[in-house]
């Protein structure tokens, strides 16, 4: 099965998208799965994990009513607020619906670097181990060290990181950036995602620009911990779903079969899916 672990439906009219402005014109319109499904098809790309992209739970509740009727759709990754008294009763309740598959807070919108290594969100953190959801780490490498704290604190929690945590491509200064996600690598239970590097890395990337970044991951994860996903529509403020499919394909060209095929599809089923009673 070839998954894209990291895509995105919304609708402007909903009015609880407050980083999608005007000025990101590519992508300041609605997106829905009619928009996709001709994507997924050229691609041969069978299910896709629908990703949240505000900082509401009544999105979640837009996007699970989406995935119920769009077979394409494996699960959801939703939002609550993390920091909430209740927060252990929001996750129970948004886990009861089957679709739901994760929860992300969008850290690296937090202005506190060190947000993720409250205590306060312990309750959380343990709600989501409890009620076996991923989740996903959106971060940039300065909050890196928030979140190893936080892996030590909960070392059952399965844990990938969106986006390779936005290494800083355009500037090419990520040394940083490969100590931070050498650290958290040695962390068994955290995956990463291959995705929205195209568009950290500036408008004339190449190939080669993205080709040590990955090679990082790869030696540090290793091809049983990374996993694949468009970030459509975002990426399409760089390039298209297709040429982002097709530079990936080539920077995984060095892998055994069996390898690519667990980065293209095999390794989300593992942490969304499979042990998780999903699919």
């Amino acid at each position: 099965m070839r998954i894209d672990a990291h895509q995105h439906f919304w609708t402007l009219a909903r009015g609880d998208y407050g980083w999608l402005t005007p000025e990101l014109a590519p992508i300041y319109r609605d997106f829905g799965p009619g928009d996709l499904a001709p994507l997924l098809a050229r691609h041969g790309i069978d299910r896709t994990i629908l990703v949240q992209a505000a900082p509401t739970e009544a999105e979640t509740g837009f996007l699970l009513d989406i995935a119920a009727r769009t077979p394409s759709v494996a699960g959801v990754v939703g939002w609550c607020d993390f920091e909430a008294a209740a927060a252990p009763e929001a996750i129970a309740r948004l886990s009861g619906n089957p679709l739901l598959v994760g929860l992300r807070p969008m850290v690296h919108d937090v202005a506190d670097e060190s947000w993720l290594a409250r205590p306060a969100l312990a309750p959380a953190f343990e709600a989501m181990v409890g009620h076996d959801l991923v989740f996903d780490a959106l971060l940039r490498p300065q909050h890196i060290a928030a979140l190893l704290t936080m892996l030590a604190r909960h070392p059952t929690l399965a844990i990938v990181v969106d986006h390779a945590a936005k290494p800083d491509l355009a500037s090419g200064e990520i040394a940083n950036w490969r100590r931070g996600m050498s650290a958290v690598a040695a962390h068994p239970q955290v995956f990463c995602k291959l995705s929205g590097l195209v568009t950290e890395a500036g408008e004339d990337w190449k190939v080669e620009t993205l080709r040590p970044v990955i090679a990082h991951l790869l030696a540090v994860f290793g091809p049983d911990r990374l996993i694949w996903g468009s970030d459509w529509p975002v990426v399409t403020l760089r390039v298209s779903y297709s040429r982002w499919f097709e530079t990936a394909t080539d920077l995984l060209a060095d892998l055994t079969a069996a390898e690519r095929d667990a980065v293209m599809g095999g390794n989300a089923r593992r942490l969304y899916l499979s042990h998780r009673g999903r699919n």
